[in-house]
């Protein structure tokens, strides 16, 4: 006997698309500020935010185009739906990020040995159009930053993208007040060291979730233990656990039961129970039970544990 706690084919929201839509048109009208600035004043640093802004610009595309997938209902041939999509987008735009950031921390070094002339005034103007386009469409996906996996991804480029903004700024006062020309590489190096860590972070949690890794906030032994707790139960065993998309953990497990349990109908009301306490302790509202008597294990394949 098994069971299921909820739909799992549940529409990503219209507000969501909607955000993601907005911001990048906001990042790719910036981009193209930033290109534009950064060819007029010989800036790596805004050249380098730039080349952000362009892995944003795919990225965001990426998420959008998620987020639409994500919406579609399940059929038989897909019976997640699309809702793995968000994390192929994540995935793929931390695979960008971290091509560009490379990119970015070898052109900085060659730069430092040998800094070329910038315009420390145009920095300042283009630096403070991009800051301000990243404020914006930071304020426009404040209130879905954690939603799911995508949307987080979306949310950290932006954020990323004000604090290279932030960089070229100072890096064109230095320049300015000080003429000295390395502060424009050295915001580069900034910005590729900003882009990388919380990159490869969210590069890991993807492939976590296509691995189908048990996720890091779960702990299968307390499970175990939590479970073996409930009456009538005398062991668990195949339990996994793994995420089809950030927001939809799914667990399933083996259940070795009293004998009685199949004859005097107690089996609906132990089901709803041990779906309760997934639920209501760990937050997991997907869950699939197969009940089995005590004799049934010696018929299991031996590479069940």
């Amino acid at each position: 006997m098994s069971g299921h706690g909820h739909d799992h084919a549940a529409p990503v929201g219209r507000e969501q698309r909607r955000r993601l839509a907005l911001v990048l048109g906001i990042t790719a009208t910036v981009l193209l500020v930033e290109v534009v600035g950064g060819l007029l004043a010989h800036s790596l640093a805004l050249l380098a935010d730039a080349g952000h802004m362009l892995a944003d610009v795919a990225g965001l595309s990426l998420a959008l185009l998620a987020a639409v997938l994500a919406g579609r209902p399940a059929t038989p041939q897909r019976t997640w739906g699309y809702r793995r999509a968000e994390v192929l987008a994540a995935a793929a735009q931390a695979a960008v990020l971290l091509a560009v950031g490379v990119v970015i921390l070898v052109e900085a070094v060659r730069r430092l040995l040998d800094p070329p002339d910038v315009s420390s005034g145009l920095m300042l103007v283009f630096g403070a159009v991009g800051l301000l386009g990243n404020l914006l469409a930071i304020g426009v996906l404040a209130g879905s930053r954690t939603t799911n996996l995508n949307m987080r991804a979306a949310f950290l480029e932006v954020v990323n993208d004000a604090l290279g903004s932030t960089a070229v700024l100072v890096a064109a006062a230095a320049v300015s007040a000080f003429g000295w020309l390395r502060a424009d590489p050295v915001a580069s190096l900034l910005i590729g060291a900003l882009i990388l860590p919380r990159t490869w972070r969210l590069l890991r949690e993807t492939v976590d979730v296509l691995m189908e890794a048990t996720p890091r906030d779960l702990d299968l032994e307390s499970v175990r233990a939590r479970l073996l707790r409930v009456d009538h139960v005398h062991d668990v065993h195949d339990l996994h656990a793994t995420k089809v998309a950030t927001d939809l953990p799914v667990l399933t497990a083996h259940v070795v039961v009293d004998d009685s349990c199949f004859s005097d109908a107690h089996l609906p009301a132990l089901l709803d129970e041990l779906q309760a306490c997934l639920a209501q302790d760990y937050d997991v509202s997907h869950s699939t039970f197969q009940f089995e008597a005590a004799g049934h294990a010696d018929h299991e394949h031996p590479t069940h544990a």
